[in-house]
């Protein structure tokens, strides 16, 4: 299977944010995790709570920011995949949040991060 340049970016981007988390003192539990509902792209522990991380990786912001990819019908879906990730895995954290990691990657210097905790 051939990677395209935008399996590329997102992989890229799956990276930094991973690392970001774990910079601000997260703890990486689950990266691309998928099931019939779809993906989520990297749960981790925030202290005592879950927090899964919808990644949204861009070269440019020619389109909009990546947080504008967010859509009620997405957060709807990430509900979704939350609950059943905690039913797979058997776990009953006392909090859960859902946040969005913007990776915008330009042309030079290096990707910048933003983190927008509990958007869902």
């Amino acid at each position: 299977m051939t990677t395209t340049r935008n399996q590329a970016v997102g992989a890229y981007g799956e990276d930094v944010a991973a690392r970001h988390l774990q910079e601000i003192g997260m703890v990486v539990l689950d990266r691309n995790w998928t099931c019939r509902y779809g993906e989520i792209d990297i749960v981790a522990r925030d202290g005592t709570t879950l927090v899964v991380c919808e990644v949204k990786t861009r070269t440019s912001d020619r389109y909009g920011s990546p947080l504008d990819a967010i859509t009620p019908s997405k957060a709807t879906r990430l509900r979704r995949l939350v609950a059943h990730w905690l039913e797979v895995h058997d776990v009953q954290p006392p909090a859960v949040r859902i946040d969005v990691v913007s990776v915008l990657v330009p042309p030079r210097g290096g990707p910048r991060v933003e983190r927008i905790a509990g958007v869902a």
